[in-house]
């Protein structure tokens, strides 16, 4: 069947499913601004505003209209035809029947009418309680529709439209109050990163960013329960041939509690965007959206699925990404639907602003497990931004009753008595605890119930404390001398943004260089990371382990301040910047220095410490590129010595998060070990660990580093700026220690002792030159075992190609057992 009959098919489908409308709001308020008569749009009636005075303000008298031409048709032409101008701050109100959720849409076409130039306007528009637009200026020839989901808990709501810029305009062309289900938006979303419930959502204020449904046509108010406008996904596609639109014409399931035709209308989940059929088991590709959105705003991501393509119940797993997080693993909506077919389901998602950049990337993929064809689906796609209220809200209240007035001057009263006590009781509680604080220069800092002492001063910059019998708990500094040393914290000195916050780079007054750590402050997400960093690294020091200087905790601040690492991440060395390339010589130090860091994380203390999260970027280089390992804020206390694990929620990083964790939630140092081997990946390719843009079997790197090291040409995937000075002997024994900690059982992965020697090992491969004497003195230096026999000369070929030598292989002889002096209890 041709797109053009699918597609007839479909709007065929439309027609008649659109009569199934059920939902009637409560409230309904449709109003055609500035126009002298009311305007029908499908079944709609907009009312035209000017007989609306009790709801309009009096300031609000000017009208423009412009010509039936100019007006874009994506939207339709008769509600951008006419505006209401507004030259000082003025309102529209609503008296409000049912509480709760409410669409509130507002529609804006500038144009040029008289002396009103809207393409100029600016302007702010806000409720009583929160800003929905702030200094918004509307693109000259574009008409868009602004769409926010409030839960209205007031009996009159006034929205506000505030002036500011020069010319002092604002307008609207129509808007849209409207009552919906309360259980539209529920707070069941699960947070992306890391994984956990968010509770608030349903109090939340929501900016409708995308509506998009997948491989089917776009839908239109009308063929909407809530009047919605759903558009195509084809124009966010990366790349259109990896998928296929697919068209049910069955009936959609509704189950008891779950998705309803509010929830979507029934020909978003009739329609769905497929991965493309490829008749082979291991296809590896993935089906990838790009949606640019605003940066450093967190982000309700609302998948909507119906599986309308399997013949039978937990036929269909697949994987769904959002970014680099796989969100959803192997996931058969067979479970989510009682095991029935064309069951409509949705999954919420939060992205959290630390988490979420100028573009959110949406990808399916074939689920990895064995003898599951490759497949997936997505039906429809919602992208709300969580509105943060920034600005200050403006309220000016149209003419109404004399009873109305004085309860909102009762209101406003009482309003000023309470913040009128509230600041002079803040006066009070201020004064008595600067007093406080003179007295006592710093309050005692308590993590896990350990009070830390004041052991002397050896700055004026802050105290030393020591937390019961875990040793120097680090420098507790104080927020200004923080602000001073990071030039108030410029934006111009970021050097890192990570889950927790940005880090600064800092000079103390001592000429100390620091890296400074700065929990974000609209968030108390990093508490217990932060308690964690400092009771880590108050008992840790370590050659390769990044030293924590100092905190601070003022002012609810959660600041960690570290020694500077010149050279930031081994992650900017590899790929991603102008940095020069690192040799191979240096790669392998670097991660010889921080395999030993790890190995002292898990062998250095009396109970092992496993760090979680290794990554590139969580290793560090100095000024002379030693290697230390940072970031222990989602480290974890390793098993009791008669466990074989800790079960606990799975976190890390996807891409390099151990497969035997992610299933079974039980975490071990191999897990650690797992990581790393992905990051010895990284360090051979000098590439990201994963990459939705690259062809499937490409995307996740320790997939594809494996499947070419299982084929024993690992060579051909090695970074073009290394690849010749590479011996082939070195390289290989270096893609077996790879092999041996990406191994998907950890029982059969290495230590990180065995992972270290393996390591130092391939240097010693790659330092030999073909003299067998340095052959010999390598063996009487770490005393090899009469097992490891015949090591032959190396030969040397020219600059441009692996080097290749005929030392044997020691793959198959165990490094615990043949080198069991480097494996020391104590850290290296």
């Amino acid at each position: 069947m041709d797109e053009i009959a699918v597609s007839c098919i479909i709007f065929l489908l439309i027609f008649i499913r659109c009569s199934q409308c059920a939902f009637t709001p409560t409230d309904i308020y449709l109003i055609d601004c500035g126009s002298s008569t009311n305007t029908t749009i499908g079944n709609r009636v907009f009312v035209a505003d000017v007989s609306l005075s009790s709801t309009l303000t009096p300031s609000s008298n000017n009208l423009a209209n412009t010509s039936f031409d100019s007006v874009p048709s994506t939207y339709g032409t008769a509600l951008f035809q006419n505006a209401r101008v507004f030259t000082m701050p003025s309102s529209y109100s609503f008296q409000i029947n049912a509480h709760g959720r409410h669409f509130v849409r507002l529609y804006f076409f500038p144009f040029v009418y008289a002396s009103f130039n809207l393409t100029s306007a600016t302007f702010s528009v806000s409720t009583q309680d929160v800003v929905l637009l702030n200094n918004f200026q509307p693109q000259a020839n574009s008409a868009v529709v602004k769409e926010f989901s409030l839960n209205i808990t007031r009996d009159t709501f006034i929205l506000t439209f505030v002036p500011s810029g020069s010319p002092s305009l604002a307008f609207v062309n129509a808007l849209e109050v409207v009552s919906v289900p309360d259980d539209l938006i529920a707070d069941t979303p699960t947070v992306v990163d890391p994984s956990r419930k968010y509770q608030v959502l349903s109090d939340q204020v929501l900016e409708t960013m995308y509506r998009v449904n997948m491989g089917g046509p776009q839908v239109f108010p009308n063929n909407d329960t809530l009047w919605r406008t759903w558009d195509t996904d084809q124009k966010f596609l990366l790349n259109s041939q990896l998928s296929k639109s697919v068209l049910y014409s069955g009936n959609i399931v509704y189950m008891q509690g779950g998705a309803t035709e509010e929830t979507a209308p029934e020909i978003v989940y009739s329609t769905a965007r497929e991965l493309a059929s490829t008749n082979t088991s291991n296809a590896q590709f993935n089906v990838t959206w790009q949606f640019d959105v605003d940066a450093n705003s967190n982000y309700l991501i609302r998948f909507h699925f119906c599986d309308i393509v399997s013949k039978a119940a937990g036929d269909l797993l697949f994987n769904v990404y959002i970014n680099t997080w796989l969100v959803a693993g192997d996931l058969d909506l067979s479970t989510l639907t009682l095991r029935s077919l064309a069951t409509a389901v949705y999954i919420d998602y939060v992205l959290e602003a630390n988490d979420a950049f100028s573009k959110i990337i949406i990808s399916i993929g074939p689920s990895t497990l064995n003898n599951v064809l490759p497949d997936g689906i997505v039906n429809g796609l919602e992208i709300m931004k969580i509105n943060g209220s920034v600005g200050s809200t403006t309220v000016v209240t149209p003419p109404g009753s004399k009873k109305n007035f004085v309860i909102i001057l009762a209101v406003i009263l009482g309003a000023i008595i309470v913040v009128t006590v509230a600041i002079v009781l803040y006066l009070v509680f201020r004064k008595k605890k600067l007093a406080k604080q003179y007295s006592k220069p710093w309050v005692p800092f308590s993590i896990n119930g350990l009070t830390s002492h004041s052991t002397g001063s050896r700055t004026s910059n802050g105290t030393a404390f020591t937390v019961g019998v875990n040793g120097n708990f680090g420098y507790r500094l104080s927020f200004a001398v923080l602000q001073e040393a990071t030039n108030n914290f410029d934006e111009n000195w970021v050097i890192g943004v990570g889950g927790f916050g940005k880090v600064y780079k800092g000079v103390l007054r001592d000429e100390t260089k620091v890296a400074v750590k700065r929990g974000n402050p609209k968030s108390q997400q990093g508490l217990n990371e932060f308690h964690t960093e400092i009771e880590l690294l108050s008992r840790l020091r370590h050659r390769h382990l990044v030293s924590l200087i100092g905190y601070c905790d003022e002012k609810n601040e959660m600041i960690l301040v570290y020694e500077y690492m010149e050279k930031g991440t081994l992650k900017s060395h590899l790929y991603g910047s102008d940095l020069p390339p690192l040799s191979w010589k240096q790669r392998l130090e670097i991660c010889i220095g921080s395999a030993r860091g790890l190995h002292y994380l898990h062998t250095g203390q009396a109970k092992a410490i496993i760090h979680r999260d290794v990554k590139s970027a969580n290793i560090l280089l100095d000024e002379n590129l030693l290697a230390k390992v940072a970031d222990f804020g989602l480290s974890k206390t390793g098993p009791e010595l008669d466990q074989t694990h800790v079960s606990t929620a799975v976190k890390g990083s996807f891409g390099y998060l151990d497969p035997e964790y992610f299933r079974r939630q039980q975490l071990t140092e191999k897990s650690d070990v797992y990581s790393f081997g992905v990051v010895l990946l990284e360090v051979l390719c000098a590439r990201p660990v994963i990459d939705p843009t690259l062809p499937r079997e490409m995307v996740n790197l320790a997939e594809w580093g494996m499947k070419w090291q299982k084929r024993g040409e690992l060579e051909h995937i090695v970074d073009s700026r290394i690849a010749g000075s590479i011996w082939l002997e070195s390289l290989k024994k270096f893609g077996e220690t790879i092999e041996k900690c990406l191994a998907d059982s950890g029982v059969e992965r290495p230590s990180m002792g065995d992972v270290l020697w393996n390591l130092e090992y391939v240097l010693q491969l790659q330092e030999t030159d073909s003299s067998i004497s340095e052959v010999n003195s390598i063996n009487r230096i770490i005393e090899l075992s009469p097992q490891v026999q015949n090591i032959n000369t190396l030969a040397t070929t020219p600059v441009g190609e692996i080097r290749t030598s005929a030392i044997n292989d020691l793959s198959d002889v165990s490094m615990s057992k043949v080198f069991s002096q480097l494996i020391k209890s104590e850290g290296r």
